[in-house]
């Protein structure tokens, strides 16, 4: 009998040394050395399809902008007048790249950055409709979205232009301690196609990486580690194991006896 609990509890101890996280799995940035000159620290974002933009235009002369303003309003049917405050017109990205703006027509901002998009449109404003135009820019519909094994997951506005994967974690209230850190997946979308990249963030090569900073609609997933997906396939029978187990043990403890 003695023999069999020495052999039982050999058996749990080697299961929990087994299922221990060691801390290169788990701690950010660990090992390997980065040539800082490879570091992007002026990355750009550049505007897709399916991006909102919101156009604002000003200029020394306030009355001739009001064309390339255009106010979205709500009228009630009932008194026909203006309901609530009226917001300035958004203007989508079709997917050859391209926005229908006042005036001005058929303009290709896909593929463009917003300072380029910015210097389009002055040229294209001055000087024949408006005399020093000052133009702004910005992304209504800046999303991203982690997914997997983390704290928070779901989809998120970002305000600017500007996101890194570590900010996208943060969002999503950390990875779990049994999410896997040397292979997470971002999917991007470039030039209609669904593209794949994999990193490794326990390494500080990652700073190198392509999807360091990310783009709107990036998806991130974090997938859950080996011990994860074994935990979850055996949580259904668990149930089962341990009646089986508690019958074998004491077939064993009478036969022994």
């Amino acid at each position: 009998m003695k023999k069999l609990l020495n052999k039982i509890f050999l058996i749990f101890g080697f299961l929990f040394f087994i299922s221990c996280i060691s801390k290169k799995d788990i701690v950010y940035l660990q090992f390997d050395a980065v040539d800082k000159e490879n570091v992007n620290n002026d990355y750009q974002l550049r505007f897709k399809p399916d991006d909102l933009l919101q156009i604002t235009v000003s200029a020394d002369d306030l009355i001739s902008v009001q064309p390339f303003n255009l106010p979205v309003v709500a009228y009630s049917a009932l008194t026909n007048t203006i309901i609530g405050q009226p917001q300035l017109q958004s203007y989508l990205i079709d997917k050859d790249g391209y926005i229908d703006f006042p005036v001005l027509g058929k303009l290709k901002l896909g593929g463009l950055t917003r300072i380029e998009s910015i210097d389009l449109l002055k040229n294209k404003l001055a000087p024949d409709h408006l005399k020093n135009p000052i133009v702004n820019i910005n992304i209504v519909n800046f999303k991203i979205t982690v997914q997997g094994d983390v704290e928070l997951p779901g989809s998120f506005q970002i305000p600017n232009e500007r996101i890194s994967i570590f900010d996208a974690i943060g969002l999503s209230g950390g990875l779990r301690i049994s999410g896997r850190r040397d292979n997470v997946l971002v999917i991007r979308e470039e030039n209609g196609n669904k593209n794949q990249y994999r990193i490794n963030i326990t390494s500080n090569s990652m700073l190198t990486s392509p999807v360091y900073y990310l783009q709107q609609n990036d998806v991130v997933y974090v997938e859950p580690n080996k011990a994860k997906m074994q935990d979850a396939a055996y949580t259904r029978s668990t149930g089962l194991f341990i009646s089986l187990s508690s019958v074998l043990i004491s077939l064993l403890t009478i036969i022994t006896r």
